[in-house]
């Protein structure tokens, strides 16, 4: 790992070394300042195509402290104790979040576990992308779609999966509170 991680290592030379490091030398790989990116770059790709074969265990740490790209990559995973590890990794970006929850193949409890989760449920960027799935619980819908604007929520709403009944229901009921409003 001493040569894999040295400034002046070439990189015929690192880029090979990397496939013989185990799962939790990578992740440190790909979280060393020093490191070049395009290494870090390579020691994450390794590491998430390595992902299937490693312990449920490994996962869990490399939920934890695993760089954004690596959490980006568990957050797909089926042991919900994963997925809400991976919502409490402080690398985890918005923008990952973002792109897992745009997937159509976004599992139902990955989306509710988001939209329930104390920090990133709050993200107005994460609430409109919510509210374009389908898979989004109806009870939080209802509530997201009270925190943005009518115009912004009638854009959401036309580029959004949701069913039918359930955009009209928001929609009836943005308007309702459009009209109370003084």
């Amino acid at each position: 790992m001493a040569i894999v991680v040295h400034p002046r290592t070439p990189r015929h030379v690192s880029l090979p070394l990397l496939r013989g490091l185990y799962s939790f030398d990578l992740a440190r790989v790909a979280l060393l300042a020093a490191v070049p990116a395009d290494i870090k770059a390579a020691a994450d790709e390794l590491l998430i195509t390595r992902l299937a074969t490693i312990t449920a265990g490994e996962k869990l740490s490399l939920a934890k402290r695993g760089s954004a790209r690596i959490a980006g990559a568990l957050m797909h995973d089926a042991d919900a104790r994963i997925t809400k590890a991976v919502l409490e990794n402080p690398r985890l970006t918005e923008a990952s979040i973002v792109k897992a929850i745009s997937r159509r193949d976004a599992r139902e409890s990955l989306i509710a576990e988001i939209s329930r989760h104390p920090k990133w449920s709050l993200r107005q960027e994460i609430r409109i992308t919510l509210l374009q799935n389908e898979r989004i619980p109806l009870a939080r819908a209802l509530q997201f779609a009270q925190g943005i604007p009518y115009r912004q929520l009638l854009d959401v709403l036309h580029h959004s999966r949701l069913p039918g009944p359930t955009k009209e229901l928001l929609l009836k009921q943005a308007r309702a509170t459009r009209k109370l409003r003084p």
